[in-house]
């Protein structure tokens, strides 16, 4: 918006960035945070080591969360790192995702004719073309159901259960039985982040996502935004049914629109289910995974009779988030009974044994109206998924409905290099 020529001015209840997604320094805020009786023992080092991510995710290499930070140049701000490697777990162990040609064909996870048409598939993926009909093998995108391309490669159920949760990175079976294209491009923009650094397909950047918020505050105040942190909002003041301004410590700022996460409205959001997610803090790296200092596993939902998949990330002291061989991970998945913790089981023992958990379970909101009447705009609470792609979607879609246009990646480019000329870029 700042880039877009609007005065955008940015208050924060809190006394950091980012809200629910910040990264909570020193460990002994996270202790408090949690409401543990206890302060963190010697032997996980120095609290200002730490940087614990509430929310965590990673970035797809070729996602649009890439894409926006490369486009605003936000990029200049932060360092990333690949993300070492990405698992499916199967019958109670865990296994490298096979996502090349190569992989697929060296991996345990399937026999060797099942092998064959996998391959067989990954390059019918890697070919198709929405727009080149002569591609489609037969497959009709808008008409052809997932669940029958997966039978006309004569896939079984294994490899059906890790293409749609470890590559498509869908998180229930729902896709099944819906035309193929969406499916067919996630598993395009898998295979395509993962041809960019090769070891998997996330990004993650050093000192915690919490340098996000903080990049692209940078990026607004040099076109003139104003940052305010500790500032409580007391009220959102309407008249005739929409916003004109926010009241803070006894003054109004006045707007023409407002947007904020559901904690601020309250009454313009509803409840769509819960996630839980449990931050693990661990000396070890996870077991079976080459040692790796970063990975993400995927428990695919009909491993464990669940209907939604449960997650794990893992970063470490290689990301500037702990202290010297300390290791964060963090499970989550959406809530399905009134017992979650126990839900989330398999995904512990993975990671035995634990030197300290920390669990939450959040209530996740959404709008309840679009915001055209109020232009007051909430986006929707963080889901279980592990990168950004959902909440990238949100964000072009609240853009869209504040602008009445597209976001445009390839124009907010050209503003910029209005302001900063092409050769300071």
């Amino acid at each position: 918006m700042s880039v877009n020529g609007k005065k955008v001015l940015h208050m924060d209840r809190n006394p950091y960035y980012g809200g629910e997604s910040s990264s909570i320094t020193p460990l002994e805020e996270l202790y408090k945070r949690f409401s543990l009786p206890d302060s963190p023992p010697e032997s996980m080092g120095r609290g200002r080591d730490w940087n614990v991510d509430l929310i965590p995710k990673f970035l797809m290499a070729n996602g649009q969360l890439v894409k926006m930070l490369l486009y605003t140049e936000v990029t200049r701000y932060l360092d990333f790192k690949v993300v070492e490697g990405s698992f499916v777990y199967k019958g109670g162990k865990i296994y490298k995702v096979p996502s090349t040609e190569t992989e697929a064909l060296a991996s345990n996870l399937m026999g060797m004719f099942e092998k064959r048409r996998f391959r067989k598939f990954l390059v019918f993926v890697a070919n198709f073309d929405e727009n080149d009909p002569k591609t489609f093998e037969g497959v009709d995108p808008k008409t052809t159901k997932m669940r029958d391309v997966y039978k006309k490669f004569d896939l079984g159920q294994d490899v059906i259960d890790f293409t749609g949760h470890a590559l498509a990175l869908y998180r229930t079976d729902d896709y099944l039985d819906v035309p193929c294209l969406e499916t067919i491009n996630r598993i395009k923009l898998y295979s395509e982040s993962l041809a960019r650094y090769g070891k998997s397909p996330y990004l993650y950047p050093l000192y915690g996502l919490g340098e996000l918020p903080q990049g692209f505050a940078r990026l607004s105040a040099i076109y003139g935004g104003t940052y305010m942190l500790n500032k409580p909002v007391d009220e959102i003041v309407m008249e005739g049914g929409h916003v004109v301004g926010v009241k803070s410590e006894g003054e109004v700022a006045r707007c023409k629109q407002l947007i904020c996460d559901p904690s601020y409205v309250p009454d313009r959001v509803r409840k769509a289910g819960q996630v839980i997610r449990v931050i693990c803090i661990l000396s070890h790296p996870i077991k079976n995974t080459n040692d790796a200092n970063s990975c993400q596993i995927i428990i695919p939902q009909n491993q464990v009779n669940r209907n939604s998949d449960i997650y794990v990330c893992m970063i470490s002291y290689a990301h500037n988030v702990a202290a010297q061989g300390k290791y964060i991970a963090i499970v989550s998945t959406t809530v399905e009974t009134s017992e979650p913790e126990a839900e989330i089981q398999p995904a512990l023992e993975l990671l035995e044994p634990i030197d300290q958990k920390f669990v939450a379970i959040s209530d996740l909101y959404e709008p309840t109206d679009d915001g055209s009447e109020s232009q007051v705009f909430a986006s929707s609470s963080y889901d279980a998924t592990t990168h950004f792609e959902t909440t990238c979607n949100d964000i072009k879609d609240i853009y869209k409905r504040m602008t009445g246009s597209d976001f445009d990646f390839e124009n907010m480019k050209r503003k910029q290099n209005d302001v900063f000329g092409e050769d300071e870029q």
